[in-house]
């Protein structure tokens, strides 16, 4: 079943690993949610620094301004980044981007130091200049910002609701939420666990995503967004019911076919 599907909730992360914020509406254009993952924290040499390795990037928010990004982190004063148009080039070590702008000693220092590691932040100048992996999903033409591996991320409360079964069932765990797996997109309605999986595109109010490929997940939706430490689940209820050429899956990613806009309350409906 897939009546009355809508969307319950849209989010954007600036800031590649650290956390986003939850919004009502956001303009989308083949880049994904404007705004989304234009900015990155690197180390000294340019290598992509993830809450995988270090979760207390998890504590720290990124709110998207016009024109740049504010940081917010518990006991320390928010620092507004503007977007350093024509600052210095860095490398970086991401796949297939090769430089980023440098966004300045300020941003760099408030970084290092709620991270307790020296790091610099810096930001995508020309979007242009990556795309989805024909590996995952993409074809020719379809840009990527900083995500991993897709434009937009997509997930729906049944299958939530059916993760938190087998936790509760198996385990006495207390409900995870959402925000763990970091979606762009909830769906909410009428619907099968885990349908998204085959649903081959999807329209979103007057949007038309394609489907890329299922999303497999890493350790990032272990870390307890309140305590930041690390854990065992999702992934060992995920790996017992959702395991499958050595990964666990859950949502899927997709790539949005035009521009347009998301909206909360907007309906969603599979297509052929």
């Amino acid at each position: 079943m897939s009546d009355g599907l809508r969307v319950a909730s849209l989010a954007v992360r600036p800031v590649k690993s650290l956390r986003g914020v939850e919004v009502e509406r956001v303009a989308l254009d083949r880049l994904g949610p404007r705004g989304d993952r234009r900015w990155m924290v690197v180390d000294l040499e340019g290598a992509t620094v993830t809450a995988r390795e270090l979760p207390a990037m998890l504590g720290i928010t990124a709110r998207p301004l016009v024109g740049g990004v504010e940081l917010t982190a518990r006991d320390r004063a928010p620092l507004v980044v503007h977007e350093p148009h024509g600052g210095e080039r860095v490398p970086v070590t991401l796949s297939r981007v090769g430089e980023a702008t440098a966004c300045g000693p300020e941003a760099d220092a408030w970084l290092s130091d709620a991270l307790a590691r020296p790091v610099r932040l810096v930001w995508l100048d020309d979007p242009a200049r990556r795309s989805v992996s024909l590996d995952h999903g993409g074809r020719p033409g379809d840009p990527l910002s900083l995500a991993d591996a897709a434009p937009v991320h997509l997930t729906t409360t049944a299958s939530l609701a059916a993760l938190n079964r087998w936790l509760a069932d198996e385990q006495g765990h207390a409900p995870l939420p959402m925000e763990r797996f970091r979606p762009t997109l909830v769906v909410d309605g009428d619907l099968e666990p885990f349908a998204e999986d085959r649903w081959s595109r999807v329209r979103v109010g007057d949007v038309v995503l394609r489907f890329a490929e299922r999303c497999d997940r890493c350790v990032m939706t272990t870390v307890d967004l309140d305590t930041l430490r690390t854990g065992s689940e999702p992934t060992r209820t995920l790996a017992r019911h959702r395991r499958e050429d050595g990964k666990v899956w859950f949502g899927v990613r997709l790539v949005p076919e035009q521009a347009g806009e998301l909206v909360v309350g907007a309906p969603v409906e599979p297509l052929p």
